[in-house]
């Protein structure tokens, strides 16, 4: 297993209280767990993954997530068991996309 860890300052949009937990970890999915923290207007991400050399490929699709979103005060935890980059950016959506359903 890796453990990749990402930081992201001065987001605009915060997110209801609620947790919100998408995807299920199993061979080739993820599961996304975001949580509204006060982390100081930033957007925190922690990566366990068994795919391990993939930090730059992850580093890419976090911040393509964090540029469409702006997320400020926000704990991402993802647990993956080799997602493609699509699924990644699919399941971060659906998590953001349900909490302001709820909103």
């Amino acid at each position: 297993m890796e453990t990749l860890n990402y930081r992201y300052e001065h987001g605009t949009r915060t997110l209801p209280v609620r947790p919100e937990l998408v995807g299920v970890v199993s061979s080739g999915n993820l599961e996304v767990l975001i949580e509204a923290v006060d982390l100081g207007g930033a957007c925190s991400v922690e990566i366990k993954t068994a795919a391990r050399g993939f930090g730059a490929i992850w580093q890419a699709v976090i911040g393509d997530f964090q540029q469409r979103w702006q997320l400020a005060d926000i704990r991402i935890s993802i647990n993956d068991m080799g997602a493609t980059p699509a699924v990644v950016s699919l399941r971060l959506d659906q998590a953001v996309e349900s909490m302001l359903e709820e909103k």
